[in-house]
């Protein structure tokens, strides 16, 4: 039972941090705990036939299990430091971005050659968007698509799965400290190691805060995302999506001066459940392959808050709002653009009567009655601003699903080496460090600590 490392979570951060030792240092001893399933095992149970809706299972295979929330996304890594995380804050921007590319260069070996990246250098779009008040965000994006993601996944799995001794549907409930090291306490084992690298994800950000709490840890109050997944026509937004596959587009709206954004572009893709904490939300998903794209393009319009003193509970509030979606519609909410401003729940009537097909099974309603007024108007604002970019966006028929939340951690508080400054040889890396959102952000940071620990 003893490791020289042991990585808390099989998600992007873990999966890199894991390939790293290995391949730097192929006789160490390292283990690999995951709450969720094994790749091959992950299936979420709804069907569109016989299970049509999220049914609350214990571990949701979308969001945990081999490749973390990650593995059924659409599989984009944006290569750069404009969003995604605040890595670069730790490490420098040279050095995230060398990072970052290296990632892309694993995910091209192990499955993603000749998938495109897109990049907005020099796109005329940037023009346009600053002409009408939005602000177009510098990146490279490589889009896997779901479907070559998981081949990705398949891949590195493979490579690992003699090297290291993964413990799957096995969760961590205590990180205790001691003088050789770390002890790893399950439900009914204890596991030692040298080092321990914890990379939880976002869906880890509750068991992140109480290992924080039972070890001192210091960390200080992050933010939380809400607002809606919009999905439309994919015409209407095919210029931009053609060039650029992501655009991430910000707008500061004129009533409250708030920041409102897009976030996960998925053109022909699908708007998906996720289960985070027994909390139904909302997602997107597309795929590479063209049989498997639908006539729809969809994305999030997020607007992030930060809270002050004395509320520091910034993933409890997005909690209590998505659990009211849930009361009012029994899982996710969806509603026509044209009922919102109208001041009107939508009906399946006029869902089944609007020139666009769903791509998820929702209930039909009322997302005044979910959203919290500053919110909402953000939103409404933005879809008329993006309207001028992409005229379509606010027509009546475009479909606003209720409601989305990116939850993030506590940010805990690590060095340069994305060391705890208490402890040496913990390390936290990922979206439950509250420094990475983004796949390749939580990515390169595996890639970092892995080689910290070798040198």
């Amino acid at each position: 039972m003893n490791y020289d490392v042991i990585i808390i979570g099989a998600g992007p951060g873990g999966i890199f941090s894991a390939f790293e030792l290995i391949k730097q240092k192929p006789e160490l001893k390292v283990a690999v705990f995951e709450a969720g399933h094994s790749l091959e095992k992950r299936r979420c149970p709804i069907d569109g036939n016989k299970i049509k809706s999220c049914i609350g299972c214990k571990t949701c295979s979308i969001m945990s299990g081999f490749g973390g929330a990650g593995a059924f996304s659409d599989g984009k890594y944006n290569i750069t430091n404009d969003f995604g995380g605040t890595l670069f804050e730790y490490i420098g921007k040279k050095k995230a971005l060398e990072l970052m590319r290296y990632v892309d260069e694993i995910n091209m070996a192990y499955g993603g050659e000749g998938t495109k990246l897109y990049s907005t250098a020099g796109t005329k779009f940037k023009k346009l968007c600053i002409q009408n008040d939005l602000h177009l965000l510098d990146a490279s994006v490589r889009h896997l698509g779901t479907d070559i993601n998981y081949i990705v996944l398949e891949n590195l799995y493979n490579f690992l799965k003699d090297k290291v001794e993964f413990f799957f549907d096995t969760s961590v409930e205590h990180v205790l400290a001691n003088e050789s090291g770390y002890e790893i306490k399950t439900a009914k084992e204890s596991y030692f190691c040298r080092e321990c690298v914890i990379s939880v994800g976002r869906s880890g950000s509750k068991w992140m805060e109480k290992v924080c709490e039972e070890m001192g840890i210091p960390t200080k109050s992050n933010r939380v995302d809400i607002g809606v997944r919009v999905e439309l026509p994919a015409d209407v937004f095919s210029h931009l999506t053609d060039e650029l596959y992501e655009s991430k587009i910000v707008y500061r709206t004129e009533k409250y001066g708030d920041l409102v954004r897009t976030f996960c572009m998925n053109p022909k893709g699908a708007v998906v459940n996720e289960n985070t904490n027994g909390i139904i939300t909302v997602n997107g998903h597309s795929y590479e392959d063209p049989e498997k794209q639908t006539e729809n393009t969809n994305f999030a319009l997020l607007v992030a808050k930060h809270f002050s003193e004395p509320f520091k509970d910034s993933n409890g509030y997005g909690e209590s709002i998505a659990r009211l979606s849930n009361m009012l519609g029994g899982g996710v909410i969806v509603q026509r653009f044209g009922d919102l401003i109208r001041g009107r729940r939508s009906t399946q009537d006029r869902i089944d009567g609007a020139f666009i097909t769903p791509t998820l099974n929702a209930t039909p309603g009322d997302l005044s009655l979910v959203l919290p007024k500053r919110i909402l108007d953000g939103i409404v604002e933005m879809i008329y601003a993006l309207d001028k970019v992409a005229p379509g966006t606010a027509n009546d028929d475009t479909l606003l699903y209720g409601v989305e939340v990116k939850f993030y951690n506590m940010e805990v508080e690590v060095n340069e080496k994305l060391m705890s400054e208490k402890y040496e040889g913990l390390y936290i890396i990922g979206d439950g460090s509250g420094i990475t959102h983004s796949l390749s952000h939580a990515s390169a940071s595996g890639v970092l600590v892995a080689r910290e620990i070798v040198r």
